[in-house]
């Protein structure tokens, strides 16, 4: 995963080394809660090995942290087991760093009036 050249210049090695494939992969996945990916689609968007990215899935998985249905990945709606990995806490905070948190407002101001069709479809 590349970095900004700010973060590059004003974080420690130690820092720098502590966010796992692991833990890249929940901060990705939990930055991008309301959908799922394939594992090639995270590890092109991580810039990390997909053979990587798939062996951490499966970790994630058994510790119940990702979900797994066919060939796609979502992390888990369970706030407490998220809460208690202190993985995404890393991942979450260094994504923060970079990408600003989210404005759950302008979201808000953003989102169609009317449900996706096939939520409507559903009903």
């Amino acid at each position: 995963m590349s970095i900004d050249r700010d973060t590059f210049e004003n974080t420690s090695e130690d820092e720098l080394e502590e966010l796992s494939v692991p833990d890249q992969v929940l901060g990705f996945l939990a930055a991008n809660q309301d959908r799922a990916f394939k594992a090639r689609e995270i590890a092109s968007q991580i810039g990390v090995d997909e053979g990587a990215v798939s062996t951490a899935l499966s970790r994630l998985k058994d510790r119940g942290l990702v979900e797994h249905k066919a060939t796609y990945w979502a992390v888990t709606d369970d706030a407490e087991r998220l809460d208690g990995y202190s993985g995404y806490e890393r991942a979450t905070a260094l994504f923060n760093d970079q990408l600003g948190t989210e404005d759950k407002e302008a979201w808000r101001e953003h989102a169609p009036q009317e449900p996706h069709p096939s939520v409507e479809d559903e009903q």
